[in-house]
């Protein structure tokens, strides 16, 4: 069942692994497929290893539907994100080290840099820490995310959001391009410029036709 996919949301890990925004089996990756019915990475396994079978089918109470493994962790705090963002059909949960950098030292990412205001859609907010596997991280990540694509985890990584996975996967790879080029100018003691809305707004209009 949901053959088409698993695969996509097994390439998505790997994809956020080939871009060092997890390490061995860190994160997770989840789709909305049905209703109540949601495809997620399962526990504990290095991504490589995967193979699309691997990915566990699971209801809105994070019962296994179809598969052999054990769901994320982070299964519970997904699901709820799920519910409160009818909108959200894809979500990705990364431990990206210069995102989680930044949210050490602002409580938003400006949308200062091309990649925020393209494939983030606004500025970012730092969420405060939840332990891994609690619902409060979902929680908080409805609360923090607002009118973005993405929200940073203090002491913890990133969740990503799309209306499909690949707008999931945009955010978190070009969110840490950003928070690179964020901490690397304030490492340097740049203070970081405010754009002038509208240039902003225009940015945003050119990136809804980009690749068609």
């Amino acid at each position: 069942m949901f053959e088409k996919e698993k695969k996509q949301v097994l390439d998505a890990a790997l994809e956020i692994k080939k871009n060092r925004l997890v390490s061995l089996s860190g994160g997770n990756v989840s789709m909305r497929v049905a209703d109540d019915r949601y495809l997620v990475t399962p526990s504990g396994m290095i991504y490589e290893e995967m193979v699309p079978e691997d990915v566990c089918l699971i209801d809105g109470k994070c019962r296994v539907v179809e598969g052999k493994r054990k769901p994320s962790s982070d299964s519970e705090a997904l699901i709820y994100m799920y519910d409160h963002m009818p909108q959200a059909n894809a979500i990705i949960h990364t431990h990206q080290p210069w995102a989680t950098a930044v949210g050490f030292i602002t409580d938003e990412l400006p949308d200062f840099l091309v990649t925020v205001m393209d494939a983030c859609r606004n500025p970012v907010k730092v969420a405060p820490f939840t332990p891994s596997s609690a619902l409060g991280m979902g929680e908080l990540a409805v609360e923090y995310i607002v009118d973005s694509l993405a929200v940073i985890l203090k002491h913890h990584g990133v969740l990503t959001w799309g209306a499909d996975i690949e707008e999931a996967l945009f955010a978190a790879v070009y969110l840490e391009e950003a928070c690179q080029t964020y901490v690397l100018a304030r490492s340097m003691g740049a203070q970081i410029p405010a754009l002038d809305p509208e240039l902003i707004t225009q940015e945003k209009a050119g990136w809804e036709t980009y690749g068609q």
